[in-house]
């Protein structure tokens, strides 16, 4: 319920590793968060939350955490065709929760000019591609069970033609979000049917987003100098306040990453607070109390009586937990309870 993973690509020399760079390097994310295997770069990031920042100083507790997001950037390059197989490039994509796709919008070595909308058009097509494959794969197979006297089961077959018909018109499956999110397909992790961040990687000076012959297919866009971000993640403060002033820099990479992967994935947070811990929990839109409390402790979800809620902005304005019980502003709902953004909770329960 909690994993934020955000899968990196794009073509050669893209700027892939520089945006990368620019994401782990801002605010001193340490060394410890990130690892390298031999195909993949891992960073966890830890998303700034100045509710948490207030929270903490509210109750001093012992530990701090706030909610993290892994960005993975595979070492492979998934230019060129398509994969036959499961391995590869796109295997490893499958494992996250959503693709951020990396543009070059510069002039490359050599001089070769860029071609934003081409490079997205030809790595969407070889998603397509591999999606197809996966479903011819699962149909044949669902005829041989059916020779063999086995049924499939309920409405797999029609929603994988459903898929391969919208495919073969070339369209990903996330431009039909009911069909990309049905539960009986979770289990084929099609790429084309993953939500989609479109970075555009600018030179230093362009801050403009290119102009596109055709409407992007159900995506979200931003522009971001990654050079430019890079070099400034790993200045001191004061040499980056300059740089940020001088680029007209509004808001950093990182945060308006963040700010889309959370829209992406639709995540909230809500909050746990007291002396031991303050602690910001991601979980998905619409998630209810009991599978919040989950979230926290199997045996809370076991025990789940009440969830005794505030929201943080209540709270904030009334300067403190008693002053917003005093105020009635503390309620206590039941397991049905769709959690909000900000919502404080503690969870009463029985084992």
């Amino acid at each position: 319920m909690n994993q934020m993973k955000l899968g990196l690509f794009g073509a050669p020399a893209s700027g892939k590793s520089t945006i990368m760079a620019a994401l782990t390097g801002a605010r001193g994310e340490n060394e410890e968060n990130r690892h390298s295997r031999s195909d993949t770069e891992i960073a966890m990031v830890t998303v700034p939350d100045d509710r948490i920042d207030f929270l903490s100083d509210l109750y001093h507790p012992k530990k701090t955490t706030y909610a993290r997001i892994e960005y993975m950037l595979p070492v492979t390059n998934p230019a060129g065709p398509a994969p036959k197989s499961e391995s590869g490039i796109w295997n490893q994509l499958r494992t996250c929760d959503a693709l951020v796709h990396v543009l070059r919008n510069f002039t490359g070595p050599g001089g070769i000019p860029p071609a934003p909308e081409k490079d997205l058009n030809d790595l969407e097509d070889e998603m397509i591609v591999a999606d197809m494959a996966v479903i011819e794969k699962r149909l044949e197979r669902l005829q041989l069970d059916r020779k063999r006297g086995k049924k499939p089961e309920q409405g797999e077959e029609e929603l994988l033609e459903a898929c391969s018909s919208l495919l073969e018109k070339g369209n990903p499956l996330r431009t039909d979000p009911s069909l990309a999110g049905n539960p009986l397909l979770r289990g084929f992790t099609f790429l084309s049917a993953k939500p989609m961040l479109v970075i555009v990687n600018n030179d230093d000076e362009d801050e403009k987003a290119p102009e596109w012959e055709k409407p992007l297919p159900e995506v979200e866009t931003i522009v971001v100098r990654g050079r430019l971000e890079k070099d400034i993640a790993a200045m001191t403060p004061e040499e980056a306040a300059e740089f940020i002033d001088a680029y007209h820099i509004q808001e950093s990479a990182l945060d308006r990453v963040i700010a889309s992967s959370f829209r992406l994935l639709k995540r909230l947070c809500f909050f746990t607070v007291g002396p031991d811990e303050v602690k910001a929990w991601p979980i998905r839109e619409g998630t209810r109390a009991l599978e919040a409390a989950g979230a926290v402790h199997t045996d809370i979800m076991k025990g789940f009586i009440r969830a005794e809620v505030v929201s943080y902005q209540d709270l904030k304005e009334r300067g403190n937990f008693q002053e917003a019980k005093k105020a009635g502003l503390v309620r206590l709902e039941g397991k049905e309870y769709s959690v909000n953004d900000g919502d404080i909770i503690t969870f009463r329960f029985n084992i």
